[in-house]
């Protein structure tokens, strides 16, 4: 008798781990649920899906110029620019419409970065960029990212500054000239030559741009008396 009283006790400690399993997972997918609501769903946006767009056209990039020919190079510029077409239309469209999300501004910077980074390191592996000059860069760009991250932790804003916008600019012209070199647009004139003195202003005001933004950053930090 105790043993079938036994057997039973177990099956109905079963039944309740059972479904208190089940309940666990049904609110954790509401909490899920919840957090798409509140992020997901705003995020799902035209600015957010250039932003994926652009992402998405890096492989098609490397693809056409790990190992470039000239058809390969043009095809590749054109992938590159219209990359770079994004970049400005998704942050203009996010502000002239209201549609600046949290997932907007983690994925923007970092779109924008692997796009250049990639470019760079392939413009090196071909000879077009010295190592150099990508080294100071890329340097450049993780240490940026890195107090942007910290910042970020700590609740401060630091605004972009005007300079690093030329810098971009600079950096997705150069990049451009240099990758079409070797094309049949190369007739046009020294593509190599005005690339890399392009890609050497870009440089000074990437230093310039980052130099004040860690200026502002130090601000704040000791503003918070960290």
């Amino acid at each position: 008798m105790s043993a079938t009283l036994g057997f039973g006790d177990w099956r109905n400690e079963k039944l309740i781990t059972r479904n208190r399993f089940r309940l666990d997972e049904s609110n954790d997918m509401n909490r899920v649920l919840e957090i798409w609501r509140d992020i997901g769903q705003d995020s799902l946006n035209l600015p957010n899906f250039l932003t994926l767009f652009r992402i998405l056209l890096i492989p098609v990039f490397i693809i056409l110029f790990v190992n470039p020919t000239p058809d390969q190079s043009l095809a590749a510029a054109i992938v590159f620019t219209v990359a770079a077409v994004t970049d400005m239309l998704d942050g203009y469209i996010a502000r002239r419409t209201g549609q600046v999300t949290t997932l907007g501004k983690l994925l923007d910077p970092v779109a924008d970065k692997l796009l250049v980074l990639s470019a760079l390191i392939l413009l090196m592996n071909v000879d077009r960029v010295s190592a150099l000059v990508a080294l100071l860069i890329i340097g450049r760009e993780v240490a940026v990212t890195g107090i942007r991250a910290i910042a970020a932790g700590e609740g401060m804003i630091i605004p972009a500054e005007t300079t690093g916008k030329y810098k971009m600019a600079l950096q997705v012209v150069a990049i451009i000239l240099l990758i079409l070199e070797g094309t049949v647009l190369a007739e046009l004139g020294n593509l190599h030559l005005a690339g890399t003195v392009t890609l050497y202003l870009s440089l000074v005001l990437g230093y310039v741009s980052g130099g004040q933004y860690v200026w502002s950053f130090w601000k704040q930090v000791v503003a918070k008396g960290l």
